[in-house]
């Protein structure tokens, strides 16, 4: 009889808190960040994830492609609620200091900026000094190439077990709301191209796990789990950025030791493996 009152108490304490949690709608700034955070100033940044690998010597200019023509980018952005991946790795790859990055990359924004350099330029409107003459963009001498292989792959309901025994034992709502952790990963690349001779100089594979928190709530019904809802799949997508920050980690580290391959003959002149 004891057990059944104490676990009927634990049972309220849980459900008025859960309200409790859901209607404290406070404001502030600077705590819904990803692995990749802060700002970037030139070579400066301010607030960037102490663990982000940093490059002492600038190693060139870079287009970062935003994914917008990729196969997986609408299934991402459809299934995570995210809206895109780039900016983030913009952020990061400045912030770390490797490379100096050019709009190129980025459709939309090159496309906007060509616009507005072609207004300012031949519109007569503008003041005469404006310094909007040709030959000056930047070219950009590499080209980052971002990918998701897995995206929200499921690795179990791990609380499956622990979720039945607590429907049996303790009331059911508990139950669901254990069986219904799981865990996701997300896997991504990163392969880095000279542009003029298209070769590629270095590629990298990261990885992230994240767990749906705010899915599992749903088992307290309308209320919290319709509150919660709604960030049932921000966690998988801040796997994404946290797996596209592995991989960007990796890549510097290899490119700190970069040697360029040689072939007999030199490249792209019939390579060694002949065929008779």
């Amino acid at each position: 009889m004891m057990n059944a009152i104490n676990s009927s108490r634990s049972i309220l304490a849980v459900l008025v808190s859960v309200p409790m949690l859901i209607s404290c709608a406070n404001v502030s700034t600077g705590t819904g960040s990803t692995l990749v955070s802060g700002a970037a100033g030139g070579g400066a940044s301010v607030g960037a994830n102490a663990m982000l690998e940093r490059c002492d010597k600038t190693l060139g200019t870079i287009a970062i492609d935003d994914g917008r023509q990729a196969n997986w980018y609408h299934q991402f952005g459809a299934m995570t609620q995210v809206t895109t991946i780039e900016p983030l790795i913009r952020l990061a790859v400045q912030q770390s200091n490797c490379f100096v990055i050019t709009s190129v990359g980025n459709q939309r924004t090159d496309s906007r900026l060509s616009q507005i350099t072609d207004k300012q330029r031949n519109s007569g409107e503008y003041r005469a000094g404006s310094k909007q003459e040709k030959g000056q963009r930047v070219a950009a001498d590499y080209y980052l190439e971002p990918q998701i292989i897995i995206n929200n792959e499921s690795t179990g309901q791990v609380g499956g077990i622990v979720g039945g025994v607590l429907g049996g034992l303790v009331h059911p709502g508990l139950g669901a709301i254990a069986g219904g952790f799981e865990s996701r990963v997300s896997v991504v690349t990163l392969s880095l191209f000279d542009i003029r001779s298209s070769v590629q100089v270095s590629a990298s594979e990261g990885s992230a796990t994240a767990s749906n928190f705010g899915a599992a709530m749903s088992a307290f019904g309308g209320g919290a789990g319709g509150a919660l809802g709604g960030f049932s799949r921000t966690p998988e997508g801040k796997a994404t950025v946290a797996a596209f920050f592995d991989a960007f980690n990796g890549m510097v580290r290899a490119l700190k030791n970069y040697e360029a391959q040689n072939v007999d003959g030199g490249l792209g002149r019939g390579g060694a493996l002949k065929v008779n």
